[in-house]
């Protein structure tokens, strides 16, 4: 049995996106096992497949370099792998890969293709074209290390009965997030024929979301009311989910249920299209040309009016419905 040791520790969409990689790898693959390592809280995404094995743990063990020194040794006693990827490429995973070489670990990493994506984002470039998926360069990184994968991009429903829909209307950054008088009046008009379940985090999201339960029939928030394991089994009940450029549209991936998925300043050209969805789901304002403008939605509006938000129709979204 070979040991792939594999790290990625941010964000949450990014983690959710490499389990089906993995799973997919480790079936094609059976005489090889993958020890995932991230962030204890992401724990119950890996519970698709007995050869792939969780480690969480938290940085406020591993402050600063010593740290990361120390978080390396460990995993190499720990676990003594026959190939590390590091499905990350950011500073901290840098350090660890340094390590690693040092013991004479061969590392394979992943292409981000970060120049092609400042391109894409370059409100100048009127040649948009679509980049390798996020999946595809997750799943180079095991190819690189000789191993064969087939990505089949397909969902894979985890129940046999599914019922109502789900609407998760934030995201961390405002070029991903239709404005949330839209968001309200789409969950008004779809909770007239449909049983709607909201999802969503934090202090502030609970807040409107509970207004929002009290304010519309046939709609209930889950927001702040669940662990990701019982969210994760919820999602995998609903028909479909609605969802912004946002890790929502990610964990209906994992639980193989369709998400109709809302796009702003970002574009699914940057790979970041939830695992099996399909393009035929994505409502978007298509002749923008400064579109996309980021790659995760982080940046100030260059027009100044959000466009690509505030002219979105909702009726595009209840005529996928």
């Amino acid at each position: 049995m070979k040991t792939i040791l594999a790290y990625r520790f941010s964000a949450f969409g990014d983690v959710a996106m490499a389990v089906p990689v993995c799973i997919e790898f480790l079936e094609q693959n059976p005489d090889v096992e993958i020890i995932f390592i991230s962030r204890g809280h992401f724990k119950d995404l890996f519970d698709g497949h007995p050869r792939l094995i969780f480690k969480g743990i938290s940085f406020d063990d591993y402050k600063g370099v010593f740290g990361i020194r120390k978080l390396t040794r460990q995993l190499i006693k720990e676990y003594k792998p026959d190939f590390v990827a590091d499905l990350h490429d950011v500073i901290r995973t840098k350090m660890v890969n340094s390590i690693f070489k040092r013991h004479r670990y061969k590392v394979f990493k992943i292409n981000k293709g970060k120049e092609e994506k400042e391109k894409l984002t370059n409100v100048w470039n009127l040649d948009k074209k679509p980049l390798k998926r996020t999946v595809e360069r997750y799943a180079d990184v095991f190819r690189k290390m000789g191993f064969p994968l087939e990505l089949s991009h397909q969902l894979r429903p985890q129940a046999d009965e599914k019922s109502g829909i789900g609407f998760a209307p934030f995201a961390q950054h405002k070029g991903k997030m239709m404005p949330l008088e839209k968001s309200f009046e789409l969950a008004r008009v779809l909770a007239k024929s449909h049983k709607i379940y909201f999802f969503g985090g934090g202090k502030e999201e609970d807040e409107i979301l509970r207004k929002w339960e009290s304010q519309i029939p046939n709609t209930q928030s889950l927001s702040g009311k669940l662990k990701l394991k019982e969210e994760l089994k919820k999602i995998a009940d609903l028909e479909t989910m609605i969802s912004m450029d946002s890790a929502n549209m990610h964990l209906a991936s994992l639980m193989g249920t369709r998400c109709i998925s809302v796009w702003g300043s970002t574009h699914h050209y940057a790979g970041f299209l939830g695992y099996g969805q399909s393009e035929e789901d994505i409502i978007q304002v298509k002749d923008l040309s400064c579109r996309p403008c980021s790659v995760f939605g982080d940046r100030e509006c260059f027009r100044g009016d959000y466009a690509c938000l505030e002219e979105l129709n909702i009726q595009k979204i209840v005529d996928r419905i």
